[in-house]
């Protein structure tokens, strides 16, 4: 699947996160950020727009309704921060750990997750539009009630991930792995799966296999 990349331009001012704070509107645009931390913050309503982000943590900041668009995060903590209500759109998660953050009630498109620690992220109520999973770890994830709209997981671990009240028609989950998966039978309608992963389903039905 082809997604659009995020835009970025070559000539990016250098910038410190905390620089925020000085700009008028809490808005970065065509910037180089690194090396900084900017953990157990609130601010709300930040927009990123042709920006790149790496080596900076950002564990349990409050970044609700945060706007980003064509940014690319490298190797960057934002583990437990709350990125509820996000706009994300060309965006790239490189090499990241978002463990237990919350996207909840997000929009998530033309995104890839590549070489990223998901584990226990809160995705519920969120929309997918061509999002890409790429190694991802996703043990314990939460996709509650999502829409997913051309979304493909690539040799993810997808382990008690739950994906209750979401329809995954359409998507292919054969390259992944998982022991369990909380999943309701109507929503695995059109699901594509491996061999061994039919008989994992098989056996949660209940079928015994000869």
């Amino acid at each position: 699947m082809k997604i659009d990349v995020p835009k970025i331009p070559e000539n990016l001012s250098d910038k410190r996160f905390t620089d925020i704070f000085y700009e008028e509107d809490l808005e970065f645009e065509m910037c180089m950020i690194s090396d900084s931390d900017f953990n157990n913050e609130v601010l709300h309503r930040v927009r990123l727009y042709k920006t790149v982000i790496k080596n900076c943590n950002f564990t349990n900041t409050d970044f609700k309704r945060i706007d980003l668009t064509d940014v690319v995060f490298k190797n960057c903590d934002l583990s437990n921060a709350d990125l509820s209500n996000a706009s994300i759109n060309r965006v790239e998660f490189i090499n990241c750990k978002l463990l237990g953050s919350n996207l909840t009630e997000s929009y998530i498109g033309n995104t890839r997750f590549k070489d990223s620690i998901l584990d226990m992220v809160m995705f519920g109520n969120s929309k997918f539009e061509k999002v890409i999973f790429d190694n991802a770890e996703l043990e314990g994830a939460d996709l509650y009630d999502c829409k997913l709209k051309k979304v493909e997981f690539l040799s993810c671990n997808l382990n008690d991930a739950s994906f209750d009240g979401t329809p995954l028609k359409g998507i292919d989950l054969s390259s992944s792995h998982f022991d369990s998966l909380i999943v309701s039978i109507e929503n695995l309608k059109g699901c594509i799966v491996s061999t061994s992963q039919a008989i994992q389903f098989a056996s949660l039905l209940g079928l015994k296999i000869r």
